[in-house]
């Protein structure tokens, strides 16, 4: 215990929120990994609110001394943290066979007693991270609760509380594998309304906390498929913005704003706004250290950046690129490789191979819009290869701008286009409504001369953005 309340009283001392935040952490700092078994054994249950009262009131080491209604709300936090350390431990130790939703149930007590402290005005603004920490594991001992019920269900094992439900669930419910994190979502959105409510001052107000809780609330939802409610928040935090009550996004920690930017990125690109997509997106990135590259969080902004500039830019991934980024190289560069090509058979086996993963990201919809850039690079080529003709008067040769469909037609079926019709022949009808669909969305310029079967490209900038 001893351990604990120094780096207590270092954080009151010197109003050091992280520091403070530690000493109600689940996970012990590196320098006293013991501390959570220490605290468990340093005194019992009949003792344990003397001992709090006097380290929290007495110390000598805290100046200046402790409010009463300080010593009192602390003392509850730290009886509610020494009963979850004991709930906590158990389960640690037990090899896969712990009481995770106890954990979960003896976690969220510590959260409601903290967040007591703040909608009492009894903690400063500068304890806030406790906040975060609070928010943090809620979420994790959420999710290993939930896990531990389903493996519990799978195994054939009755999960304490479901016997009213019979022996089937329901057909259109998820057999309640998100209980507790439905119920995590619930009480982080408490401790969200309660920073968002405070008429505090800014420089004391605890909607400091309001962007870390909103990225944790954002994971949440993400892992409930929620994303209406990820929308709900962002009016919310754009309504406060608007009327200056709410610090600014860049004035929060850069793990925040990266955080932040990744989530509204992803959601942008859900909603299929790619433009505004783009911009969160790169702007994560860019925020991202370099000494980060190759690392995990660098690869989760590229899983949408790269769909969102095909769609938006036409631009792919470098070799080099995609090089630090293994797991990503084995899912673009056969997509990459088919789209330089402009083959469509490869296309089609490069999304097919890599289809459960793209599902899962809700990239591979995005993915096949990438279909047209490949028929636009065919049509490119197919423009190429028809050469000049002989310029006027003795003028200097000028490429042909008018192209026979049925060279389009050809062209497609080669390389896997579906364009037959009944007898295996191009269906012209189909080759112009491809035409005709690439130059509604300025991948080519020109018109169909339907009376000469031909498409007349321009002279000048025909396939846009590619030099051509």
């Amino acid at each position: 215990m001893d351990a604990l309340f120094t780096d207590f009283a270092t954080a009151q001392n010197h109003s050091q929120g992280y520091l403070l935040a530690s000493t109600i952490s689940p996970t012990p700092p590196p320098h006293d990994p013991s501390r959570l078994h220490a605290f468990l054994s340093s005194t019992n249950t009949y003792s344990l609110e003397t001992d709090l009262r006097y380290k929290l009131q007495y110390n000598p080491d805290i100046s200046p001394k402790l409010q009463p209604e300080e010593v009192s709300a602390w003392s509850e936090v730290f009886k509610v943290f020494y009963k979850f350390v004991g709930v906590l431990l158990p389960a640690e130790e037990s090899e896969g066979t712990g009481d995770w939703s106890a954990v979960y149930e003896s976690w969220k007590e510590v959260v409601r007693v903290l967040l007591r402290g703040y909608t009492g005005n009894v903690f400063d603004a500068w304890t806030i991270p406790c906040l975060y920490t609070a928010a943090k594991y809620l979420k994790v001992f959420a999710i290993k609760a939930d896990e531990s019920s389903a493996s519990q269900r799978d195994s054939g094992v009755l999960v304490p509380g479901s016997e009213a439900l019979g022996q089937e669930e329901d057909a259109f419910g998820n057999g309640g594998k998100n209980e507790k994190l439905e119920n995590a979502a619930a009480e982080i959105n408490k401790l969200f309304s309660a920073c968002l409510t405070d008429r505090s001052p800014l420089a004391d107000s605890r909607k400091w906390a309001l962007y870390p809780l909103t990225n944790t609330l954002f994971a949440l939802y993400f892992r409930l498929h929620s994303h209406s409610l990820c929308h709900h928040i962002l009016r919310t935090l754009a309504t406060y913005t608007a009327r200056n009550d709410l610090p600014p996004l860049n004035l929060f920690p850069k793990a925040h704003q990266i955080t932040f930017l990744y989530y509204t990125g992803v959601l942008r690109f859900l909603d299929e706004d790619y433009v505004a997509a783009e911009t969160n997106l790169e702007e994560a990135w860019r925020m991202c250290p370099r000494e980060s590259e190759g690392g995990r969080n660098m690869e989760m902004i590229l899983s949408y950046l790269i769909p969102t500039k095909l769609i938006t830019k036409h631009v792919l991934p470098s070799k080099g690129l995609l090089a630090g980024y293994p797991r990503l190289a084995e899912l673009y560069t056969p997509l990459c490789a088919a789209l330089r090509r402009a083959d469509l058979r490869a296309l089609d086996a490069a999304l097919a191979d890599a289809e459960t993963v793209f599902i899962h990201k809700r990239v591979y919809l995005t993915l096949e819009r990438s279909r047209d850039i490949a028929i636009r690079n065919l049509f490119r080529k197919v423009f190429l290869a028809g050469g000049c003709e002989t310029g006027k008067e003795g003028l200097a040769p000028v490429r042909r701008t008018r192209v026979p469909l049925e060279e389009f037609g050809v062209a497609l079926k080669m390389m896997g286009g579906d364009v037959g019709d009944e007898d295996d022949e191009v269906d012209g009808e189909e080759v112009e409504c491809l035409i005709a669909n690439l130059i509604y969305k300025n991948l080519m310029k020109g018109y169909i001369a339907r009376e000469h079967g031909k498409l007349v490209l321009a002279k000048n900038g025909a396939f846009p953005g590619t030099g051509v």
